[in-house]
């Protein structure tokens, strides 16, 4: 056994692969293939919660072909499970051990520090190429950013889904959650994320016929179908009465550096 598998040996590990997490023990390797995607994604994220070493799942991940990436992707299920786990594994990864970075965010999103496949991508990379379907990051969800590479084309999802922005974690205090996202629960697990941290963070003020919204509304408003498509998401996840036409607030986000926020 080589140090690369003396180091897989020693990392925490999940019960099962990629369709049931339990993060109660350490566990020794089971039968789980390195080269399935979603179960090293699922272990860099567990590394970074209890923070034990992550570079042998990281250097496997670096090291396969883009060919079993897309045969390990073959739908948006796969695909939105992996790179949330991979942004928010990454994100957790790189600020606890440079967190100088986060003082420059806009340049932090912007470096090239995950390796997948052979291929270097960015923060900005995974959340507005690959879960966002190329949409430019600073045109609220209407525009498109050009040119698009071949591996973003290859991997990224079929059809947009603006219940993933209540699952990344930028490392902001105001960002969700951390969770353990599967293919085969996407979106059970994407309704709960959506419905909890709208609940957290939803002020519907009757009297004033007002609704004090997160402003991940207002920075992806194309994502959730303008204002008519933001009051729809809102009624549905019950922060609002079904005839209810409020005004629409923005709250103020805390971009202070708050890591760990795992559930």
């Amino acid at each position: 056994m080589g140090k690369s598998d003396d180091a897989l040996t020693k990392l925490p590990k999940v019960v099962e692969c990629s369709d049931h997490i339990t993060i109660s023990a350490f566990h020794f390797l089971t039968s789980c293939p390195l080269t399935d995607f979603i179960h090293l994604s699922q272990q860099l994220l567990l590394a970074a919660r209890m923070e034990q070493p992550h570079e042998a799942y990281a250097q496997e991940m670096a090291a396969s072909d883009q060919a079993s990436l897309a045969a390990a992707l073959p739908n948006d299920a796969a695909r939105k499970a992996f790179w949330l786990n991979v942004y928010n594994a990454f994100t957790q990864l790189i600020l606890r051990n440079q967190p100088s970075l986060y003082q420059n965010r806009r340049r932090f999103y912007a470096l090239r520090q995950i390796h997948v496949a052979g291929e270097w991508l960015s923060l900005n990379d995974v959340e507005h190429g690959l879960l966002r379907r190329s949409r430019h990051m600073l045109g609220f969800g209407y525009f498109n950013h050009w040119p698009v590479d071949s591996f973003e084309k290859a991997h990224r999802v079929e059809r947009r889904d603006a219940r993933i922005h209540f699952a990344l974690n930028c490392g902001a205090s105001s960002c969700p959650p951390i969770r353990f996202y599967q293919p085969t629960r996407i979106d059970e697990q994407l309704d709960m994320a959506t419905q909890s941290y709208l609940a957290e963070m939803t002020d519907y003020r009757e009297g004033a016929n007002e609704i004090w919204i997160p402003k991940l509304f207002l920075w992806f408003r194309g994502d959730f179908g303008g204002r008519k498509g933001i009051l729809a998401m809102l009624r549905q996840y019950g922060q609002l009465p079904e005839h209810a036409n409020p005004q629409i607030r923005y709250t103020t986000y805390d971009w202070s550096m708050q890591l760990n926020q795992f559930r």
